[in-house]
């Protein structure tokens, strides 16, 4: 199911995390389910029949919306917050606003892909987010996962420490999407390999994730990547563990998909009868999920290219900063195989965004 990023009554285009629509003014509602935008009317719109509310956070930038029937009058997305800052901390919660604008971009594209979420208040090990302030805390965050529940520190929406962190550790690329994008790998490596015949390909290609992690982390950080890292990993950091790897291949093949939707969102092609890349057109889909691996990294590998010129056109570094080789692809066919095998219906996939009865309580 593709987004429909325009206004209702205006049909101008709008972002996903639009409130208020540039061209006519609108108030506007996100329709998870749907993945629509609808009008407000006294912050509520009816949706086939049923009465959708803003969400109780939409003073703090989220514009999605709640059925009637949801009691903590949080969106979907917000419910999946289990620790957020207290709301007198307007600088932490400024940074928290930014933190869960990606998460709903990362939510949505979840949903898209049709992977299963099971929120951390219906299920142990169910997805979740604790969302801290360092410098409000004024102690270092540990960040990372650990049964379903992922750890960030909302100091790394601050573009001075996040670059600083980027340098650190010997990183092309690092935002906070990406940084929700890897920390979720973690959670779907054990939520869609459920067979030993699986766990035994998932070891041949990223290696045994049952080695010690503490000693891999205390030689990454003592040692570094291993000279000639580029020939089998994504990047430095994949280099570390085998559940980095998996994290980091999981990362970006949501990059590849995510960006690849966009593009066919908004009709980019290439058009082989005016560019010099290649003699055939280059069209991105809406989705891979009928496609082999080999056309969803083909289309990357051309489109990637392009993107990376309009960038240096404009004076940025590339927006992929980064090579697919054989071993990479190999492990991007394996995820796209674990994707496209654990697809919701529609049916369940509506269910994401409706409160069960433990939600509402």
């Amino acid at each position: 199911m593709r987004s429909a990023p325009r206004c209702p009554p205006c049909r101008h285009f709008v972002y996903l995390d639009t409130l208020v629509c540039p061209e006519c003014e609108a108030e506007l509602g996100y329709h998870l389910p749907s993945r629509q935008f609808f009008g407000l009317r006294t912050g509520r719109a009816t949706i086939a029949e049923e009465t959708w509310y803003t969400c109780s956070n939409r003073g703090w930038g989220c514009n999605w919306l709640v059925r009637e029937d949801e009691g903590s009058g949080r969106c979907f997305s917000c419910r999946l917050t289990r620790t957020a800052p207290d709301h007198s901390d307007t600088i932490a919660m400024e940074k928290l606003a930014k933190t869960e604008e990606a998460k709903r971009r990362l939510v949505v594209q979840l949903a898209d892909l049709g992977l299963p979420i099971v929120s951390w208040a219906e299920a142990p090990g169910g997805l979740g987010f604790d969302l801290l302030s360092s410098i409000s805390l004024g102690r270092p965050v540990t960040i990372g996962h650990a049964n379903g529940i992922i750890t960030l520190d909302l100091a790394e929406n601050l573009d001075d420490r996040r670059e600083a962190l980027r340098v650190k550790l010997g990183e092309p690329y690092r935002t906070m999407l990406g940084h929700l994008r890897h920390e979720v790998g973690h959670y779907y490596q054990n939520v869609l390999i459920t067979d030993e015949a699986t766990w035994a390909r998932c070891r041949e290609l990223f290696g045994d994730e049952r080695a010690s992690y503490r000693d891999a982390l205390t030689r990454h950080y003592s040692l570094g990547a291993p000279a000639g890292w580029q020939s089998d990993f994504i990047s430095e950091y994949a280099t570390m563990h085998p559940w980095e790897d998996f994290a980091e291949t999981f990362a970006h093949y949501l990059h590849i998909t995510g960006t690849l939707q966009t593009a066919a969102a908004i009709g980019i092609h290439l058009d082989a009868d005016v560019t010099s890349m290649r003699d055939t057109d280059v069209v991105p889909r809406g989705s891979y999920a009928r496609e082999p691996v080999q056309l969803l990294l083909a289309d990357w590998e051309w489109m990637s290219q392009a993107f990376n010129r309009i960038n240096r056109s404009m004076g940025f570094s590339d927006l992929y900063p980064f090579d697919l080789v054989a071993p990479v692809r190999r492990k991007l066919g394996f995820i796209h195989q674990l994707v496209t095998h654990a697809p919701l219906t529609t049916e369940e996939q509506f269910a994401l965004a409706t409160p069960t009865d433990t939600e509402r309580a």
